[in-house]
């Protein structure tokens, strides 16, 4: 009964734990001098979230741009919920108009409940193909989400009903979240506004999470 317990709360926060994507680039309307660029964006998948981030294009012949994140859960208390992101993204491959893209991300996410706080580290992985061109673009997307090992710190409501319970570190008890979907934006002066939207299944691709959707809106100011 323990264990089942364990797995139940860990799947209930591992659902709601993928509230933050990469930055959406039009790479076609960032110039070579505009090394900076900063985001906030806010939108629905469990629920109402919101992020800001931080991209620095690198002075490499193929474009690349370091990148770190922080979103959170609208909710009472603000950081019961929050994720961050630290990665990259690179435009692998250009055939005119055409983009080969892909990002990857170390992430530490913290998700707390009535019964216990759960801090979880992992990783993700992102394919992007699109049509990018200095005033719009639009592209789809396909990314990975794994959680590599959780740490359960359990509450004492939790712990008069199972008292044998033991705090700790534990490898994930499921697989990760696919994603799948849709980017495009419109470019202007030194900003973007973007819009991404898609679909979260589990790694069987027999289930999806509790809110089984995602949509994004962005706005980017890129900086010299």
């Amino acid at each position: 009964m323990k264990a089942l317990v364990i797995v139940i709360t860990f799947i209930f926060s591992f659902f709601i734990s993928n509230i933050l994507k990469a930055q959406t680039i039009n790479w076609k309307s960032l110039q070579n001098e505009q090394k900076h660029i900063l985001s906030a964006s806010a939108g629905w998948e469990y629920g109402f979230v919101y992020g800001i981030s931080y991209g620095h294009k690198l002075e490499t012949k193929i474009p690349i741009v370091l990148e770190g994140a922080i979103s959170f859960a609208s909710g009472e208390v603000i950081f019961d919920d929050f994720k961050t992101k630290i990665g990259g993204q690179i435009s692998l491959y250009q055939i005119e108009s055409f983009h080969f893209n892909a990002a990857i991300h170390t992430i530490y996410r913290r998700n707390g409940n009535p019964l216990v706080t759960l801090q979880n580290f992992g990783a993700d992985a992102t394919a992007i193909i699109g049509y990018y061109k200095p005033k719009w673009f639009a592209a789809g997307e396909f990314g990975f989400d794994q959680p590599i090992v959780t740490h359960f710190k359990h509450k004492d409501i939790y712990k008069d009903v199972y008292p044998e319970v033991k705090n700790g570190w534990y490898e994930p008890t499921t697989g990760g979240n696919f994603n799948f979907g849709i980017q495009g934006g419109y470019s202007f002066i030194r900003s973007d506004l973007t819009l991404r939207a898609g679909k979260v299944m589990t790694e069987d691709f027999k289930t999806s999470p509790l809110v089984p959707f995602y949509l994004q809106l962005g706005y980017n100011y890129k900086l010299y």
